[in-house]
């Protein structure tokens, strides 16, 4: 089969077509597909009818499964969570803030397989910001800054029993799990070569990332509140719009991606699985 590959004209993010994901994809097509999401970093393969198992497959294609902590899988498919908001639903927003999924893990999963169900007919885009762009453009006094730094990735604010998904988060229809886990720390470098194709970008960002290894906290924390600012700048981002069975796939390892809301009074249902870290 040939792939038809066309760019966002955003920073990132293509649009794949000639490719039935419903059926099993041999190495040439899986090597084809990999190497434009490590081009584009985020892909849409729109007009795909995906069962779960379908889902599974693909994602098994690119390395195997992640894994997810603090978050029920649906029945009988112990990789797959359901991001779901009712239409009546008040709680915060999942997912709003600017993230790279799953960070504070000692190996946080490659890649990110999202597969819309039920899509509103307004609203829900899911933005990405291409962390390859933010440090080539970042000014030299930032980066110098920045350079050899040793950030220190936490679930806390999120998933602790205090945290915005925890004990208080109240009449949400996602079955989030929140626990003491989610205090433990662990260290990145916020400056790293991408794993596979050898880029320098940024990873993580502010949220995930609760301080800096050696600097006190007077001093770590307006850096990522700066940092922030300028990870999620404009010209670094693709605004994706989402469309009935539409599967997207983006490389944790080189852009953000946060939810956006504007669908009040809609159901929504997507699909999510994670894509192991890569071992070469």
């Amino acid at each position: 089969m040939t792939l038809t590959i066309i760019p966002s004209g955003q920073a990132c993010g293509a649009r794949v077509t000639g490719v039935d994901l419903m059926r099993p994809l041999d190495v040439e097509t899986v090597a084809n597909i990999r190497a434009a999401w490590l081009d584009h970093h985020v892909l849409a393969f729109p007009d795909q009818r995906m069962s779960e198992a379908d889902l599974e497959r693909f994602t098994a294609s690119f390395g195997g499964f992640g894994d997810d902590p603090f978050i029920r899988p649906i029945p009988g498919h112990d990789h797959i969570i359901a991001v779901k908001r009712r239409a009546d639903e008040t709680a915060p927003l999942f997912a709003e803030n600017w993230h790279s999924d799953w960070s504070f893990q000692a190996r946080p999963p490659a890649g990110t397989c999202l597969f819309g169900i039920t899509i509103p007919p307004v609203g829900g885009n899911t933005e990405f910001a291409n962390q390859h762009a933010a440090l080539d453009a970042m000014p030299a006094d930032l980066r110098a800054r920045v350079e050899g730094l040793q950030a220190i990735h936490s679930a806390r604010a999120g998933y602790a029993p205090s945290g915005m998904y925890g004990a208080k988060d109240k009449n949400r229809s996602m079955d989030i799990r929140s626990g003491d886990e989610a205090l433990e720390t662990q260290l990145h470098p916020f400056v790293r070569d991408h794993p596979e194709t050898g880029r320098k970008g940024l990873f993580g960002c502010a949220g995930y990332i609760i301080g800096f290894d050696g600097l006190d906290d007077s001093e770590a924390l307006p850096l990522l509140y700066e940092l922030i600012q300028w990870q999620g700048r404009e010209e670094f981002r693709y605004s994706h719009a989402w469309e009935p069975d539409m599967l997207i796939m983006w490389d944790n390892r080189s852009v953000l991606h946060r939810a956006t809301g504007g669908y009040d009074g809609h159901d929504r249902l997507l699909h999510r699985t994670t894509i192991a870290a890569w071992d070469g």
